[in-house]
């Protein structure tokens, strides 16, 4: 069986230090952040808050997740990415996402919403280069290239790693042809079993081992002794944190609940296939400590060392 690694958030621009150094105390491998130019509420940029993190820790894996990759140029990007590879010594994680879902901020960034799949696409294959070769040229619909070298290349080879998030087709044959894993949302186990099949195909179909693309698993996770707490706790979050009605989602694509039905649930996941897991927490401001402690002694370790 494969080793299974887990990660958590930061959930604020704010305290990004702290969070971080508790986070990797409690022994998580990796930590993400998530990021928009304008969405419901307060919200980081990925890049500044991940550096801060990685000011703060010693080893634990910096995951951008995830970033909104066509409201970059692909050149910015590549530079950025680059730069927090070298300054965490080689912790960076490229999580990659289209967005879409807040098209005020594609409006405010001069994108057309409608060019985010083919941005990212073309940013994806500028960054498999640029991160890993110097003197590149390149001439796509949206970025240009000559003689194009950053200094320093990342400290990772052959690069970071490139992590495909999304849950439709689309985004799985993104995963196929350039991802190094897999990171889904708002999944069922069945739904995340599946999307791991037409990942495989899609690979064999184009040539490549299939075992190259890491199985993963982004969940929004509340843990608490009251099962129903816990899930009123995933509901209401999500519900401001989405500005739609979650009561009837959060069995299905969270983890609501005890210590025991929690890990249950996730048991199912990694019978699905996830290896890589991704618990962000889903609750209160004033429970978020006690919910993450939860999270790494009650699901985490016992899961780990089964």
């Amino acid at each position: 069986m494969a080793k299974l690694e887990f990660a958590t958030t930061l959930r604020s621009p704010y305290n990004v230090a702290a969070a971080a150094q508790r986070i990797e105390a409690l022994g998580f491998d990796a930590l993400g952040c998530g990021e928009h130019v304008m969405f419901h509420g307060d919200t980081a940029n990925g890049f500044v808050s991940l550096a801060t993190a990685a000011g703060a820790t010693q080893h634990i894996k910096l995951l951008s997740a995830i970033t909104l990759v066509p409201l970059y140029p692909a050149a910015l990007l590549a530079k950025l990415g680059a730069s927090l590879d070298v300054a965490s010594n080689g912790r960076y994680m490229c999580g990659v996402g289209v967005g879409g879902e807040f098209p005020k901020e594609f409006i405010a960034c001069g994108v057309p919403i409608a060019e985010r799949g083919a941005r990212t696409n073309e940013a994806l294959e500028i960054l498999q280069r640029v991160w890993s070769e110097t003197n590149v040229n390149f001439d796509g619909k949206f970025t240009s290239l000559e003689d194009f070298s950053l200094k320093p290349l990342p400290i990772q080879r052959p690069r970071p790693p490139i992590w495909i998030s999304g849950r439709k087709p689309v985004a799985m044959r993104r995963a196929a042809r350039f991802g190094d894993g897999w990171l889904p949302y708002m999944y069922t186990p069945e739904r995340l079993a599946q999307s791991l099949q037409v990942i495989r195909d899609e690979c064999e179909r184009n040539g490549r081992d299939p075992s190259e693309v890491k199985p993963g698993l982004y969940i929004f996770t509340a843990v608490h002794e009251d099962a129903k707490t816990g899930v009123k706790m995933a509901a209401d979050r999500l519900g401001t944190q989405y500005a739609q009605d979650f009561d009837k989602f959060v069995s299905k694509y969270a983890l609501g609940g005890t210590p025991e039905q929690c890990r249950a649930r996730l048991r199912e996941y990694i019978d699905a296939g996830a290896e890589f897991i991704v618990l962000s927490s889903a609750c209160p401001d004033d429970y978020l400590e006690t919910n993450i402690e939860l999270i790494a002694k009650e699901l985490v370790e016992p899961l780990r060392n089964a």
